[in-house]
């Protein structure tokens, strides 16, 4: 089993894989350490390699990399604060780890960006390692951001993912999942709930659940406020304020060139986007670079769709998170092993799939919303500008987002019988992923990143 509470966790921008996971992995590190080293500790050293070395100062690993060392997460940190204390480790060349302890940390000499060295096992890898006053090496650590936020230390399993314990319903693809809601009679929601009431009551799931919608809601709501240049040199500008001040302009002239809520919801995910790009606190869906279809397409639900409700919002969220779940599983959702296919493709078919649930579609329906949703994002290249999360990214979730929408009304307009099967389209992106050359799954050395001036 795959929580949702896994596939969907706060944090701060601009990438899952190169920021959020990073951070957790020098935590993780940290916390590893026993007494001995801790108190012979006198340098660190970290190599950034495959991916993250290829793209990580456009997705601010160095920052990450460094509050993670110093005990921070990407959960609970201000957006705000984190910036000025990478500031100060720049300026005074010292790391202030979490119990307080000073030790000397040169970002240009300790934080290695290793174009050279291959990345085997996954493309996002980094070595971590401890050195006392000697430079004698006391440990050495090495981890993978997976994608997403999730993280594997070598030679063991993946952290916060996959969990042991009992569950009701132990499906493994999208045939077993439908076979179980028709056994059972749940909901696909039903059944994602009752697997995660092994571990929470209904009030903490409930509660989480709301927690996360108040934060994608917020991200939007900063976003449409927000203005100016986003960050990183492409001297790229915010379009969310000015989308939605012309939205409100053509309602009260009551102009019809267009169709409203549509043009909502493209501005809703273009508004959490230029957070992520700006380093703001988004909820991966199921990633950073992919954060603002779900959110777009569950406001185009609350604010667009007649009936809508809270409950409807926690439906939507679960059922999301099945498929989410699928694709994490049998596939990948991390941009480093298989493109944007495995970001804002998943996505989509996530959020197609949650907003078919809450119109009132039926399992097979439901599948088959989340199947055209991945269907055709299949084969979609990670071509970063700059390596930066803002060009094609920013754009490339709001028409996401939009195939959702028409992704569900399709489903919705049939019976739930197709041709194509989830199943088959999720093994379809594996092994599109798998074929697709190294320079096109985020490393900025491929496709629009090198075919697009960056400055």
């Amino acid at each position: 089993m795959i929580s949702v509470f896994d596939l969907f966790k706060i944090g701060i921008g601009p990438s899952s894989s190169h920021t959020m996971g990073p951070m957790k992995a020098a935590a993780a590190f940290m916390s590893a350490l026993d007494q001995r080293d801790r108190a012979s500790l006198k340098r660190l050293k970290v190599t950034l390699l495959g991916s993250l070395a290829w793209t990580g100062r456009g997705h601010r690993t160095d920052k990450a990399v460094m509050l993670g060392l110093c005990g921070l997460s990407p959960e609970s940190i201000d957006p705000d604060d984190a910036d000025r204390r990478v500031d100060g480790i720049a300026a005074t060349r010292q790391l202030v780890l979490a119990d307080g302890t000073t030790i000397g940390f040169d970002p240009v000499r300790d934080l290695v960006f290793d174009f050279e060295e291959p990345a085997p096992v996954h493309p996002n890898t980094l070595r971590l390692a401890a050195f006392d006053q000697d430079g004698r090496e006391l440990t050495q650590q090495t981890w993978f951001s997976l994608g997403g936020g999730f993280i594997r230390r070598e030679g063991e399993a993946d952290s916060a993912a996959e969990t042991t314990a009992a569950i009701p319903f132990d499906y493994r693809d999208a045939a077993e999942l439908i076979e179980m809601c028709d056994r059972s009679g749940l909901s696909i929601a039903e059944l994602v709930r009752a697997n995660e009431a092994a571990f929470l009551d209904e009030a903490s799931i409930d509660l989480r659940l709301d927690r996360l919608t108040a934060v994608m809601f917020d991200c939007i709501d900063r976003g449409m406020r927000a203005d100016g240049e986003l960050p990183g040199g492409l001297k790229v500008k915010r379009r969310a304020r000015a989308l939605h001040a012309r939205l409100q302009a053509s309602e009260t002239r009551n102009l019809r060139h267009s169709v409203p809520a549509m043009d909502y919801a493209s501005m809703y995910a273009i508004a959490v986007n230029e957070e992520n790009a700006a380093g703001g606190r988004v909820v991966t869906a199921p990633t950073n670079g992919a954060a603002g279809v779900i959110p777009a397409v569950l406001r185009y639900y609350a604010d667009h769709c007649q009936d809508a409700s809270t409950e409807g919002i926690r439906i939507f969220l679960l059922t999301s998170a099945a498929i989410g779940a699928l694709c994490k599983m049998n596939a990948s959702i991390s941009g480093a092993e298989v493109g944007c296919q495995g970001e804002v493709g998943v996505a989509c078919s996530m959020a197609a799939a949650g907003l078919t649930a809450v119109l009132g579609g039926s399992s097979r329906q439901i599948e088959n919303a989340a199947e055209m949703g991945m269907e055709h994002h299949l084969g979609m290249t990670c071509d970063p500008i700059g390596g930066l999360v803002q060009i094609p990214c920013i754009e490339r979730n709001a028409f996401g987002a939009i195939k959702a929408i028409n992704a569900a009304s399709l489903a919705l307009s049939g019976d739930g019988s197709h041709h194509v099967t989830l199943d088959q389209v999720i093994r379809t992106m594996r092994d599109t992923g798998a074929d697709m050359q190294a320079k096109y799954k985020e490393t900025s050395r491929g496709g629009l990143a090198v075919n697009v001036p960056d400055c």
